[in-house]
Parts: C-alpha cells; structure tokens; sequence
C-alpha cells in the first residue's frame, strides 16, 4: 500500500537549490524483515550539512545521486518490531531521511525518552546541534573562565546551545546574528553579553566595541566576510572551532580567505571537526546537555514546517536565514 511519502533529490543543484532539485513520492509502507524495525517518522531535523551532500563532489560522506532520498536525522516511533532492542511503541531517533516511515536494523538508532526532553529537542539542544556544540566549543575551543567567546549564526540551534554552554563556564560572549529580533533574542533570552546585526551598516565597529579584549575563541558556523572580520580580532593563541561555512554552500564561486596573516601573527589554532567522528563522545555529552535543560539553565526555539511537501522550501529557507532557531519539519502526529 501506498502512505509512504518521500522526498528524493532529483537532481544536484547549480548554485542555490531551487525546489525543482528535488522529488516528492508516495511509495509503498516498507516492512520490516528478520531483526528490523518500521519507525513512523515524527519530526525530521533540516541541516546545512545536507547541502554538501547535494554537491557532487568529495566529502566526509558519500554526495547523494540523483533520485536517492535526502538525508536527514528523524524522531520517530516504533510501529512493527522483529528487533527485541527496539519494542514496538519505544521512540527512537536515527537518520531514516525524508520520509514518512523507515525500515532500520536498529544500526544508528536510539531509544529517547520524551520525559527527559520534547520529541523535537532530541534533533535539536539533547542531540546533534547540542553535541556539535558541546564538542567544538569545550574541546576544541576549551574556554577558560573571562575567556571572550564568540559566536556566528548565534540564534541557531547549534550557535545558541554554544552561547549558553560558554556563559555557564564563565565566558564574555559575543553572538553575530541576521537582524534585530535575533540579536534581540540572542541577549534577553539565551543570555549572551552582546549580539551583533551582520546585516548592520556599520557591523565592523559594533564588533570591535563588543571585543575590547579580543577574541579568545571562536566557533565558526558561517564562513565568508563574518570570518574575516572576527579572524582580524582574534588574540593571542586564539582556538577556532570551524563547525560550518554556511555563506559559502550555494556559492558556485566560493569567496577566499585572506586571513591567514591573523592566524600566524596571534599563533591561533582552527580545527575543523564533524560531531560524526566522536561517536563514543556522545552519550556524556547529551546527559550534561539534558541536565542544563531539565535545571532551566538552557534555552531553545525550533522553527517547523508542516509535513514533508513544504520540506524542501523550509531547507532552502535555513539556507538563507529565514530560519529562527532549529529548523524542524513535523512529519507526524506524536502519538497516534
């Protein structure tokens, strides 16, 4: 029987993905063989990373081909079960892509617990973007109380979670997001020092009067002109974090880099890093990320799409910005 929708990519973009990249089908409810499972999605999590995966060129994963299912982390509940881990009604989260349901033999998945946090949140501040920035910014950036920290796209799932993390360990923190109401929330919400409008007029001088003690660290999620100006404010044994360069994915022409010369005169260090790569990292990092926000001490919002149809629009949204928090698209009800 048909139910199953799915949304495939249906060709690799050329510059900015444009909804005609991509396929919605109405396949049959797959079932589950010896020692798999059927999850009917919930809530399916939109990433940048997915735009990478669109180009076909190399990568830390393999690029998607044309007419295969977009990637993507989901929430989900157990609905068949031939796998004694997984009981049927358990809600589980994993990467079962854009669709309706998924077939698993439990490889990649894990059980949640909706009482611990929100369905959703376990895409968001308790699961990947949570660890992304539990990661980047206490390994690698290793702040150290008084530290500045700074902080691009810092109203975003990942941005935000570093922010909160950063103060509770007694750091200044400067975010750099897209308009006022961002900015707005970034301060009088999530509690940062300061926020920065990259879209102000005069952006380099609100940044420099927000550092007056330079940079100490820096987590970096977007890349291009707002790298460069942090990067000329960096101090002394600066530690960057490079987690994204989200300006840069749809450029068919990506902008250069000049800032090398900062890098050499400061003796900074910049790691690149994919959360993928430190698996057994995981579990310590979500029950401390649990632990902060079951104690109030952290924040979130989501932006959601409703059903997967309006997938790709919400994708290329999150893209550009339009986006306020993490960006969700509700696949299903909770709870049947």
């Amino acid at each position: 029987m048909s139910g199953n929708i799915q949304v495939l990519m249906k060709q690799h973009p050329t510059g900015w993905v444009q909804e005609s990249d991509f396929e919605i089908v109405d396949r049959p409810i797959p079932q589950p063989g010896p020692g798999e499972l059927l999850v009917r999605n919930i809530w399916l999590s939109l990433d940048p990373y997915m735009r990478g995966a669109m180009d076909p060129v190399r990568s830390y994963r393999a690029s998607l081909k044309p007419g295969e299912l977009m990637i993507g982390g989901s929430v989900g509940q157990v609905m068949q079960s031939n796998n004694p881990k997984f009981p049927v009604g358990a809600y589980v989260v994993g990467y079962l892509g854009w669709q309706a349901y998924g077939v698993s033999d439990g490889t990649g998945l894990n059980i949640v617990d909706p009482k611990i946090a929100p369905l959703s949140a376990w895409l968001g501040v308790v699961g990947m973007p949570g660890v992304t920035a539990h990661y980047g910014l206490l390994q690698i950036g290793q702040p150290k109380p008084g530290d500045t920290v700074v902080v691009s796209a810092a109203s975003g799932a990942v941005g935000g979670t570093v922010g909160q993390i950063a103060k509770l360990k007694g750091c200044r923190v400067v975010g750099i997001a897209g308009g006022k109401q961002k900015c707005d929330y970034v301060v009088n919400e999530l509690g940062f020092d300061a926020c920065i409008d990259y879209k102000a007029a005069d952006m380099h001088d609100q940044f420099k009067a927000a550092t007056p003690d330079r940079v100490d660290v820096y987590f970096e999620n977007v890349g291009g002109q707002i790298m460069e100006m942090v990067f000329a404010r960096l101090d002394t044994f600066a530690r960057v974090a490079l987690c994204g360069i989200i300006s840069q994915y749809n450029l068919t022409k990506p902008e250069g880099f000049t800032g090398m010369r900062h890098l050499l005169v400061n003796r900074a260090s910049i790691t690149g890093f994919i959360i993928s790569d430190h698996l057994p990292y995981w579990p310590g990092a979500i029950g401390e990320l649990a632990g902060w926000l079951q104690q109030g001490k952290l924040k979130f919002r989501e932006s959601v799409a409703e059903g997967l149809p309006n997938a790709p629009a919400a994708f290329i949204g999150m893209l550009a910005g339009k986006n306020f928090g993490k960006q969700l698209v509700r696949v299903g009800p909770d709870t049947l």
